[in-house]
């Protein structure tokens, strides 16, 4: 599976998974598409950036390679539990 299919298939979920399951998503997602978060922490009370950010950022010194692998397997689990 590349990492194309496993965007395309977590579209497919016929339930949302949880909080920290998409912020893991997400951290994998961008570590593997863009590398380390190299941006800056959002301030105030934006805390939906602010967990984004964070999870990105706990991914750094990751390869990308790795990041995708993760990304993949992390999609593939969660398929069996949000694919009815």
């Amino acid at each position: 599976m590349t990492l194309e299919e496993a965007v395309a298939l977590t579209k497919t979920f016929t339930v949302k998974p949880s909080n920290p399951e998409l912020l893991k998503l997400y951290a994998l997602y961008k570590q593997a598409t863009e590398g380390d978060n190299n941006t800056e922490r959002p301030g105030g009370f934006d805390f939906v950036a602010a967990a984004k950010y964070n999870a990105w950022d706990s991914e750094k010194g990751k390869t990308k390679e790795s990041a995708t692998e993760e990304y993949i397997a992390l999609v593939q689990e969660l398929s069996t539990k949000y694919i009815s």
